[in-house]
């Protein structure tokens, strides 16, 4: 279900996108739908260009579109309904940051009408919707920038390109970690209710499983239940998932296995409060992801980090702010004959060379990940180039974490073929690759 309207005018709408395509010194004028928690921050950060002009907010709460009306500064119009900003043939660009199971539609609907896209990771609740949001946006040709913000980071884009460059040697495994302690009571049990008033439940459920209002279904806490996310290996995992899987090289694993569950947290979400994912990559690299959610305690003894590869020469760590190598002082068995292990103080000192000059400069980018971001998004609106998180990326990197969901679900090793993304050892799992719309919503 494309609109109310069915957009009969969807080829129409494109053409004259295509003439609206702003030049270098045009403002580009966007619609953002979704303005709570992310998409208000999104707001901050996009209103500090001048070559742009937040023109419409949308959202199903008045209160978030009031807010992020007052914070953008240009007096946007309002809108409930996110078909109403796509028909709008003066916006250029959608900014899309609405619950994860409304990603696909609004994506798809978005480039059939013409629309650039910036839209929040993940970029899809499951790998069928993905494969069709690619398909959708290479047809039409639109720029589509996905928010996996840290592929604008320059300090990442060093880490992973060192990685592969193979400095640390053979990777045999990189990890992730996410950390939290909502022991005992999490997000609370509140019981269902009747929805607030001026709130439209049916058009917040959209194509998800009719369930009755609940307030921890809604607003941030959706990502607590799958029928609306993936949970936090979606949430947060995606973008160390992503970042890994840069430095491997690779886009997507041989096969995965995970196990997990609600063990200690007394709340009604429905996604587990601890869990460890395991994929293997080709070139025998295995990958695994922690999900902590009852206790907090960091993953190392020093300063916590976003990812890691251990190679059989050395160890690189991404932090918040930075990156850093260390290399192996020693191997664990002996040289043959007792001779010492030459070289080690000669390569510790290469691998300083390699990351600490301009280090202050990254850690001061770090913290301006999502500005740069946008910042791409905009300039690539106006060349008609490849953003940083393309949408086929964005697509393999949210796969691996769907992946590990499934396996969860299943409690299965799985295989998994690439090229025709499904599982080629369990039929059971197949059914997983994507849910039945709730009526009468459809992939346009």
């Amino acid at each position: 279900m494309t609109s109310r309207r069915t957009f009969t005018k969807a080829a129409a709408l494109t053409a004259l996108s295509y003439q609206r395509i702003p030049g270098a010194n045009e403002r580009v004028r966007l619609g953002f739908i979704g303005v709570g928690n992310r998409g208000t921050s999104l707001v901050r950060a996009t209103k500090e260009y001048a070559d742009q002009q937040i023109a419409a907010v949308c959202d199903i709460r008045r209160d978030f579109m009031e807010n992020a009306a007052q914070i953008a500064g240009t007096s946007p119009e309002l809108f409930n309904d996110y078909r109403d900003v796509i028909a709008k043939p003066d916006i250029d660009a959608v900014v899309i940051a609405s619950p994860d199971h409304w990603h696909a539609l609004m994506l798809i609907d978005a480039c059939n009408a013409g629309k650039d896209v910036y839209i929040e990771k993940p970029l899809s609740l499951t790998i069928y919707e993905g494969r069709r949001m690619v398909e959708t946006a290479m047809r039409t040709k639109r720029v589509v920038q996905v928010g996996i913000q840290r592929r604008s980071a320059q300090y990442c884009r060093e880490a992973a390109e060192f990685v592969r460059s193979g400095e640390i040697g053979h990777v045999t495994v990189a990890r992730a970690t996410r950390i939290a302690n909502e022991y005992p009571h999490g997000i609370g049990s509140t019981p269902d209710a009747d929805p607030p008033p001026g709130i439209d439940w049916d058009l917040y459920l959209g194509p998800a499983p009719a369930a009755p209002y609940n307030e921890n279904r809604f607003s941030y806490k959706f990502r607590w239940f799958h029928d609306y996310s993936g949970g936090q290996i979606t949430d947060n995992g995606v973008h160390y998932l992503d970042l890994i899987q840069w430095g491997l090289g690779q886009d997507a694993p041989l096969s995965v296995t995970a196990i997990g569950g609600k063990y200690a947290i007394q709340d009604n979400r429905q996604t587990v409060d601890t869990m460890e994912a395991l994929w293997l990559f080709p070139g025998a690299t295995l990958l695994t992801f922690s999900d902590f959610s009852c206790n907090a305690a960091p993953v190392t003894a020093t300063k916590p980090f976003l990812a890691e590869w251990r190679g059989t020469k050395g160890t690189v760590y991404v932090y918040g702010d930075g990156w850093e190598a260390i290399p192996e002082r020693q191997a664990s068995m002996p040289a043959p004959g007792g001779i010492p292990l030459p070289g080690h103080r000669e390569r510790r000192q290469e691998f300083r060379d390699s990351y600490e000059p301009a280090m202050e400069a990254r850690q001061a980018e770090g913290r301006a990940d999502t500005r740069f971001h946008i910042r791409n998004f905009l300039d690539c609106i106006k060349s008609r180039e490849t953003p940083n998180c393309d949408i086929e990326t964005a697509h393999r990197s949210t796969t691996t974490a769907n992946l590990a969901n499934i396996a969860l679900k299943t409690r299965q090793h799985l295989n998994w073929d690439r090229m025709n993304e499904r599982f080629t050892n369990s039929d059971d799992a197949n059914r997983y690759l994507h849910y039945e719309y709730r009526a009468p919503w459809k992939l346009g």
